[in-house]
């Protein structure tokens, strides 16, 4: 079973990058964003505790990210293997994510990290926003904010996985399948 975790900062293509190797290698994928917004859609105490945070740009909580990893891997033994995409998005979620792992007798095999420069994210993420109307994606202030807080408490997620040996930066510049191409290359090796 292999399980990757994908990683960038917003607008770097993590979900449309997780939905092709899911196609391609029949992996799992949980996207901690995906599940914050549907509980914010919907009204749950869950998407009302975090609602404020998601529309400043700021990060959910560390407890309330690990509460959902937790249950999904709890629940979720099945397949080739799991992508997790936007998780962990801090040290403390990392480290809290290994001792999940662990108790399930599971390990990340590789953190593939996409690497795009802001103002390609920040171009990225206004057309997304006009053509979704996500509205975290429609104000260039709230999105350079959420690149700012990637980069002062996410991005140091690295370093922890790179520690391990299993950090592998991405080239996350060019067409979509060139990008494929150079994750695959990655998930080949470890096959």
């Amino acid at each position: 079973m292999l399980n990757i975790v994908l990683f960038g900062p917003p607008g770097a293509g993590k979900g449309t990058q997780a939905d092709k190797l899911v196609a391609k290698y029949g992996l799992n994928h949980i996207s901690t964003g995906e599940v914050i917004r549907e509980e914010i859609k919907n009204n749950t105490a869950l998407g009302r505790s975090v609602k404020a945070y998601i529309e400043r740009g700021a990060l959910a909580p560390d407890e309330l990210v690990i509460d959902i990893i937790a249950d999904y891997v709890d629940h979720h033994n099945e397949g080739a293997g799991h992508i997790y995409d936007g998780f962990p998005r801090t040290t403390r979620q990392a480290e809290e994510f290994d001792r999940i792992m662990k108790a399930h007798g599971k390990s990340v095999d590789v953190m593939l990290s996409l690497e795009v420069p802001d103002e390609e994210l920040v171009k990225r993420l206004l057309l997304r926003g006009k053509e979704s109307g996500r509205a975290d994606d429609c104000n260039e202030q709230v999105i350079r904010n959420r690149i700012e807080v990637y980069k002062a408490q996410t991005a140091v997620v690295a370093d922890f996985y790179a520690a391990q040996n299993k950090h592998r930066k991405i080239n996350g510049l060019g067409t979509i399948d060139e990008i494929f191409d150079r994750l695959c290359a990655v998930i080949d090796q470890l096959k």
